[in-house]
């Protein structure tokens, strides 16, 4: 099996008068290295790991684990917020782009019943 690396665009969220650019982010799962875990990369090498169930559930309703927080925003977007001694990031993304990343990683690695 080979490991599912994804990049995309989100979009970091501030208080900001304006809304912020896009910014890259890269999505990684490694089913030999860590099967029940996805991996976010986002600027400044922030990375942040958790169960790729978590990243499901909240895709469909509020969930949280941990430092992790993930909820659908609306009907086609996402949001994730991970909490670290250095503060607090609040991402925005497209649900259908992390909806295809665990489509890849369902095919790489199935549920196991």
């Amino acid at each position: 099996m080979s490991a599912v690396e994804q990049y995309a665009r989100a979009h970091i969220v501030t208080d900001a008068a304006q809304d912020p650019p896009a910014v890259p982010v890269a999505l990684r799962y490694d089913p030999e290295a860590d099967p029940p875990r996805v991996h976010i990369t986002l600027p400044g090498r922030n990375e942040w790991a958790f169960a790729r169930d978590l990243l499901e559930q909240g895709l469909r309703a509020p969930a949280a684990a941990g430092d992790v927080r993930i909820w659908p925003c609306g009907r086609v977007q996402a949001v994730m917020e991970f909490h670290s001694p250095h503060g607090v990031a609040v991402v925005q993304f497209d649900s259908k782009t992390l909806i295809r990343f665990l489509r890849k990683t369902y095919s790489a690695t199935p549920v196991r019943h």
